[in-house]
């Protein structure tokens, strides 16, 4: 039999399962509909609609939901398998003992998924409590919060991979930094020149970053540079030559409780809806009694056929 601390972690992992949003199904505008053979009057609703969008990440959906041939692709693809699916109902595969077990399962996984959006919410607490469990731990553990020292920087690469480009790739650093020692705008020629597509149509802006961050040769480079506005000389890395100028300087120190507040709630928010669902699988574990042969014999039945007997060799 298996231990109680593995099916523990067992239905704690099922009850981990990214959860559905459900919208009322009343009075719902119909954004399809059409008659098809064979499976009749087939029609897609606002509410169809609203329950599929929410397998789209939240942060994505605002883009996806405002382009038109996205969201009329995303409604004939519902109009399909809707059409597909009464078809097969009228065509009795919904009786048919597999189908009939797949549907009992995905009714299960829509079932649970809402008792489970109901469960975090009841284990949700309100924001000032949120705010205030959070700014216990930015206290208790205020080690954890210390920032240590970051610098800005823009930066130019001139890429060179191989030993026929470095000679060509090294003059013409050397040449914008010459125009940039004579008093060149270090951003516009980052624009114009740099081979990084990550920070060349911001000017080169690297943003803040610590000390490891980058390759050694930049980093130490970086760090090197102490009044905003300085400019190093050329530094040859793996990718080529760069040259930086120092945007400004954060030196180490606590980050504020504000900077932090939004993560460190999101962190107890988690914490809590996890505390609701550990119970109720427990709860769930408490009750469930498995039969280790029947489950044996279903697993011998539903590996022989990829495993058939070996035909008997006859006889020359």
């Amino acid at each position: 039999m298996t231990s109680p601390g593995v099916w523990r972690q067992q239905w704690a992992a099922v009850l981990l399962a990214p959860c559905l949003v459900f919208a009322a199904q009343a009075a719902e505008p119909v954004l399809a509909k059409g008659s098809v053979k064979g499976a009749g009057d087939v029609q897609i609703t606002a509410a169809d609609v609203t329950a599929d969008v929410q397998r789209i990440p939240p942060e994505v959906r605002p883009q996806v939901l405002t382009q038109p041939k996205t969201m009329n692709l995303l409604v004939t693809n519902l109009y399909t398998r809707r059409a597909l699916a009464q078809r097969a109902q009228a065509e009795g595969l919904a009786q048919t003992p597999e189908v009939a077990a797949a549907l009992a399962l995905a009714r299960d996984k829509v079932l649970s998924d809402a008792l489970l959006v109901q469960v975090d919410k009841s284990n949700t607490p309100a924001d000032a409590k949120l705010e205030a469990m959070a700014k216990t731990i930015y206290q208790a553990q205020s080690a954890e919060f210390v920032q240590p020292e970051q610098v800005q920087v823009r930066h130019i690469l001139i890429a060179s991979t191989d030993k026929d480009t470095d000679a060509a790739a090294k003059a013409k650093a050397e040449d914008l930094l010459k125009q940039i020692r004579a008093g060149g705008d270090f951003a516009a020629l980052a624009k114009a020149h740099s081979a990084d597509p990550g920070s060349a149509a911001n000017g080169g802006d690297l943003g803040f970053f610590a000390s490891g961050r980058m390759v050694p040769e930049f980093d130490l480079a970086a760090f090197a540079l102490q009044k905003p506005g300085d400019v190093s000389d050329l530094v040859k890395t793996q990718f080529g030559y760069h040259l930086l100028q120092l945007v400004a300087r954060k030196p180490k120190g606590q980050q504020p409780f504000d900077d932090v507040k939004p993560a460190l709630m999101a962190k107890v928010r988690q914490s809590e809806q996890q505390k609701g669902r550990n119970e109720l699988a427990k709860s769930l574990e408490e009750t469930v009694k498995l039969d280790d042969a029947a489950i044996k014999a279903t697993v011998d039945k539903l590996v022989a056929p990829a495993n058939p007997t070996s035909a008997t060799p006859t006889k020359p």
